[in-house]
């Protein structure tokens, strides 16, 4: 499978990731045996880049991940996680609906320079592993300041000193992604949701700051939760049930898409992936099947006849089809 450097490191991703909450249990349960076929099938299928974290199953992802990888060949594969949020053992700990069936364990909230320290050296615990090639601060809405005045400066030093490869930001909204690239020495980006079909938030001022300053991105949520997969009426769109307004646009969408002989879906990696910034896209999974269909769909050869009539539609912008 095709790599990318990202940004100025010296880490090269594969173009297609495999984004591994789903395996955490993510709104349904997934058991060892099936998380354990998911990552296998993504390995034959050619994907060496796996992003995990701590908030995943309250590190249920991390164990599995860690399990299925520590027996292939290490410097075949880009492993992310995060930082960001420690668990903490805490009776009672409250149900996190996202994630089920996860440990009992509560999060908290630690941008410091030590939690960030301490977060890696959980993670490692968890994995199995003596090392992470990737590692993001996770989610610092609330935390900006913070993320950027200290948890990224532990990060750099902990590139400095040779113990990850790059350092980078993961968030679902691309305004203070972009303060980041500003304010901050990373080396990439990880933007969910906002550089999609239905939602090019990150192409105002994202996607071109980090092109223009060689941080490399990372884009998940492709699907917005599911709704660029099939949006039929009970489609979800960012973890809710889809407006109406949305689904009509994703089914006009879908529309032109069938016209050129397209998937849906396969348009949606197709397009996160046009723009020159975009170094890899995330897409989640929970079993072989749901890999399996991943990949074929990321495979897919799309027309550039199909960006032009969207754009004749009405339905994207020449800017986003034009910026590869």
């Amino acid at each position: 499978m095709e790599r990318r450097r990202l940004g100025r490191s010296g880490v090269e991703v594969t173009r297609f990731g495999l984004g591994c909450a789903p395996l955490a249990g993510l709104f349904e349960p997934v058991d060892d045996d099936q998380a354990r076929a998911a990552m296998d099938a993504a390995w034959e299928r050619g994907v060496r880049t796996f992003d995990t974290a701590p908030h995943y199953g309250a590190g249920l992802s991390e164990r599995r991940v860690g399990a299925a990888l520590r027996e292939r060949p290490r410097d075949e594969l880009v492993l992310c996680t995060k930082v960001g949020r420690l668990l903490v053992e805490e009776a009672p700990a409250a149900v996190e609906p996202q994630f089920p069936a996860e440990p009992r364990l509560r999060r908290v909230f630690d941008f410091s320079a030590d939690g960030v320290r301490r977060s890696l050296e959980e993670s490692l615990d968890r994995l199995g592993l003596d090392r992470v090639d990737v590692l993001h601060v996770h989610d610092p809405d609330d935390h900006l300041d913070q993320a950027i005045g200290e948890a990224l400066p532990a990060l750099v030093h902990l590139r400095e000193e040779g113990v990850i490869g790059a350092v980078g930001a993961g968030m679902n909204h691309a305004a203070p992604l972009a303060r980041i690239v500003r304010e901050a020495d990373v080396d990439c980006v990880l933007v969910a949701g906002r550089h999609t079909l239905l939602d090019q938030t990150a192409a105002t001022e994202l996607l071109p700051l980090c092109r223009d300053r060689g941080v490399g991105v990372i884009a998940a949520g492709v699907f917005n939760s599911g709704v660029l997969t099939d949006p039929d009426s009970a489609a979800t769109f960012d973890y809710g049930p889809a407006p109406a307004e949305v689904l009509e646009r994703a089914r006009a969408i879908r529309a032109t898409c069938r016209r050129h002989g397209v998937e849906l879906a396969a348009a949606a990696i197709a397009f996160t992936l046009r723009h020159a910034a975009v170094a890899c896209v995330l897409v989640g999974a929970r079993s072989p099947a749901e890999v399996e269909a991943d990949v074929a769909w990321f495979e897919r050869a799309v027309p550039d006849e199909l960006w032009r009539d969207l754009v004749a539609a009405g339905l994207l912008s020449e800017a986003t089809v034009t910026a590869a």
